[in-house]
């Protein structure tokens, strides 16, 4: 028995030992195709993210924000079809080539998330409440707007602009980007400018004459604001009919080594989910007084957009900040999608948003 035993436990390491090693050559013979075969792009895993990134440090959320609780499953909502934008043909000169020879670069990963709801509900949408007022969301959301966008005007409606005209994104749906990858060009087929052109041409389609301003603000981050402030005065004297001011953004989370792309999916197909930004003054120390008529429009863009493209939006950001929206109602920012969605992704958002905008501003 002794002896029997002895020879089924010489026989068990045995075997363990040889699937260990077929495992590792395994894994040995697979590396090196994966990071040699940069012609193919490879699909990332989605996972949900359940904070975002204003609370990335902390890991807590304000007294007054709590996650969103589960909700009975509710009808589906008619969708409105995607404009049809097809985007020029883009030259990557000067800029980043996910497939191009990178040898002898560092290769880091792409997290793909949908960041879920999240802070106050607020019809079918969801808003952060970085502040320590409890305003009445659901009642600001039925208020009416303090202006009427007409689509017989043949003057223009609605400003895109950009304060960080630069800002850019990957040019593949891809989950790794090596070290050389720079997310700010000003190669504008790559950058918030092709998303820009995407909504001004949606919201065209639709009947809404829209002005896309392309001016370069952020040739040095210190000032940006303040130049396109002025950009968005010169715009509004020239065209006095303006009745929404955008301003296009993209975000960046993660690391500089592990970059994370916020998606969601519409119609079999992948976009880059939006986040509104929309501030306060309730003490009017910024001159910004107009704040809760731009926080209408902000929730109504929200839950437009939830209804239309379930997904489509991160939690709305409301907290004690102006940017350029004091300068009119109507004035919100908006970033689409961060520097590792791709610019296929965030094109297809700007096209879903402009459906959005002309169903509120209709």
């Amino acid at each position: 028995m002794k002896f029997k035993r002895k020879v089924f436990k010489a026989m068990r390491y045995t075997v363990s030992a040889v699937l260990l090693l077929t495992a590792v050559f395994c894994v040995c013979r697979r590396l090196p195709e994966v990071f040699s075969n940069r012609d193919t792009a490879l699909a990332a895993a989605a996972f949900t993210l359940t904070d975002g990134k204003y609370y990335a440090e902390s890991g807590t959320l304000p007294e007054n924000t709590q996650p969103a609780a589960e909700t009975a499953e509710e009808e589906p909502t008619a969708v409105a079809a995607a404009v049809d934008y097809t985007p020029p043909e883009k030259d990557k000169s000067g800029y980043y080539d996910s497939f191009a020879d990178h040898s002898g670069e560092a290769v880091y990963d792409i997290e793909e998330k949908t960041i879920a709801p999240m802070g106050v509900q607020v019809d079918g949408c969801y808003v952060r409440n970085y502040t320590d007022l409890s305003p009445d969301f659901n009642s600001i959301l039925t208020e009416k707007l303090p202006f009427a966008v007409d689509k017989a005007s043949k003057e223009p409606q609605v400003l895109i602009y950009h304060t960080h005209t630069g800002e850019g994104y990957l040019d593949a749906d891809v989950d790794y980007f090596y070290e050389s990858y720079y997310s700010r060009t000003n190669n504008n087929g790559f950058n918030v400018v092709a998303v820009g052109d995407a909504i001004t041409a949606g919201l065209e389609k639709n009947g809404i004459k829209t002005v896309h301003d392309t001016t370069v603000h952020d040739s040095s981050y210190n000032g940006s604001y303040e130049r396109s402030a002025q950009t968005v005065l010169d715009d509004m004297e020239k065209y006095p009919g303006l009745k929404v001011v955008l301003d296009i953004h993209r975000d960046a989370l993660g690391s500089e080594e592990r970059k994370v792309k916020t998606v969601f999916e519409h119609d079999g197909k992948k976009g880059a989910q939006i986040m509104i930004l929309s501030g306060c003054d309730p003490d009017n120390e910024r001159g910004f007084e107009n704040w809760q008529n731009n926080l209408s429009l902000a929730l109504k863009i929200q839950n437009t957009a939830e209804k239309l493209y379930p997904g489509m939006t991160r939690p709305l950001d409301f907290g004690y900040f102006a940017y350029n929206e004091y300068i009119c109602d109507g004035s919100l920012l908006i970033e689409i999608g961060t520097d590792a969605n791709s610019i296929g992704e965030a094109e297809y958002t700007g096209s879903l948003l402009a459906n959005v905008l002309a169903e509120v501003l209709s």
